[in-house]
């Protein structure tokens, strides 16, 4: 995780944009609407409310030029710690102050007049933030292009649908030129074209050296334009730290198998137990048993280990271990284990399984991110319809995943995992995250991740079309 210190070499500054301080927030919670009544009257001796922490003792500091993702599961309190940022709700205690102007892209049509037509909802909302009618009119004209709604901006916004609503409501949110743009999920309504638009204001917003906090469940977004990310979970903080390593967290928490340490970092135990070079002896499975790979290990250990081969020394793993990855490499078309794979052959993943209990229905997967931790592509076992048995105490599977190569050229990680159903709950038998480094080799890379192998011809046009011209 960053410190302070860290982070604002990162962004060359040191002054906090929003800075939270020790914030709860608490509802109470009624089973029947008359219980309500009575305690708000004082009647009853007997305390009728549960309370429930939104939000309990977080603690953040954002700062200037940052662009700042919040994640967690649904309830996690992502929405509430910016409603309180941006003044829609006041924290039960703590403390929040704000240095710059907010502009906030909260609840579809929060702030809006529903009887008001879109132009006078612009300058509605432009007061609401301070500028002048004059200051508007000469926004206007941006803000109308930027939401494109053509002559619907002259009708009532309530007979907008929802893409309407969010291309009005973001094209004054990002024209007002705000110090701190607050966004909470909103883009995910409006069509593609207009989420393209959308982040391309993003990028010149973080040109600008803007602050930037948005909440959002696209982890892709969130792993390319984000500096930091903070995770939530049921009003707590769980961490903070880059995308990738909060992003893996997140995944955590989802299956729950997140804990957090006495020192305050989030669990992760760094190795795979199975692989080389784990804690223990080289060799010693989770049994004390010798594995199938351990003379390979010892032979690794003595030419430099698991980095040797491209695997990294620090991957972090998790799960309950019923079914553990002992071993795992990639090789090229020819059969060779290989680091490197040219880009428009085929490689193989090969993964090595050992189930420790009865596993009903295990999946395997394999997923590929870039440096940045977006994941670009991935599979598995029960998407390519490949495996269907289960597993049993003893048994040891291996599993390849075979495909062509038509990533660019670059470094990339890769990450594996076996997981399954138990019944209606999904389970996370063994994952181990950005386990391997693969190197693509190529002499042609196009636009994007990877090349859609175009076959590209020109000729000459047909005489009709040269005449016309």
């Amino acid at each position: 995780m960053r410190d302070r210190e860290t982070e604002t070499k990162v962004q060359g500054v040191d002054i906090p944009a929003i800075e939270i301080k020790d914030v709860v927030k608490i509802y109470k919670l009624y089973d029947r609407a008359r219980d309500r009544v009575k305690e708000s009257l004082g009647l009853g001796r007997k305390q009728s409310h549960k309370l429930h922490y939104a939000l309990n003792g977080v603690n953040m500091n954002i700062y200037r030029g940052e662009t700042v993702g919040i994640i967690g599961t649904n309830g996690s309190g992502k929405s509430t710690i910016l409603k309180i940022i941006t003044g829609v709700l006041n924290p039960t205690s703590g403390h929040v102050h704000v240095a710059g102007r907010i502009s906030a892209l909260l609840e579809l049509g929060a702030g809006f007049n529903m009887e008001y037509n879109g132009i006078e909802n612009v300058y509605l909302n432009g007061t609401m933030m301070g500028f002048t009618d004059k200051e508007i009119d000469e926004k206007l004209p941006e803000i109308l292009e930027f939401a494109d709604i053509g002559d619907y901006v002259n009708q009532p916004v309530k007979t907008y649908s929802s893409g309407m609503f969010v291309r009005l409501a973001f094209a004054v949110a990002i024209n007002i030129e705000p110090e701190i743009l607050i966004v909470d999920e909103a883009l995910s309504v409006g069509d593609v074209f207009f989420q393209a638009k959308c982040y391309h204001k993003f990028e010149e917003f973080k040109k600008m050296g803007k602050t930037i906090v948005f909440v959002s469940h696209d982890l892709s977004i969130i792993s390319k334009y984000c500096d930091r990310v903070f995770l939530l979970n049921k009003g707590n903080l769980l961490g903070e730290g880059s995308p990738k390593e909060m992003i893996d967290a997140y995944k955590r928490v989802l299956v729950g198998q997140y804990e957090i340490q006495a020192d305050g970092g989030h669990g992760g135990s760094g190795q795979a137990e199975g692989g080389c070079g784990s804690r223990g002896q080289a060799g010693a499975g989770r049994d004390g048993s010798i594995r199938e790979d351990a003379g390979k290990c010892a032979q690794e250990e003595a030419s430099g280990g698991r980095a040797a081969r491209g695997v990294n020394p620090d991957a972090q793993e998790y799960g309950t271990k019923q079914a553990e990855i002992v071993d795992y490499y990639v090789t090229d078309e020819r059969g060779v284990r290989a680091m490197a794979i040219l880009k428009g052959s085929r490689f193989t993943l090969h993964m090595r399984v050992r189930f420790h209990d009865h596993v009903p229905a295990p999946i395997f997967a394999l997923s590929i991110k870039n440096v940045l931790g977006i994941e670009i592509t991935g599979t598995n076992t029960m998407i390519e319809k490949a495996y269907l048995e289960s597993g049993e105490p003893g048994q040891v599977k291996d599993i390849t995943f075979t495909q062509k190569m038509t990533l660019q050229g670059g470094e990339y990680l890769l990450s594996l995992g076996v997981t399954g159903y138990n019944g209606d709950t999904f389970e996370v038998y063994h994952r181990l995250y950005d386990v391997m480094d693969v190197t693509v080799v190529s002499d042609k890379d196009t636009v994007g991740y990877y090349d859609m192998e175009s076959e590209v011809t020109v000729a000459d046009a047909p005489q009709e079309a040269r005449a016309a011209d």
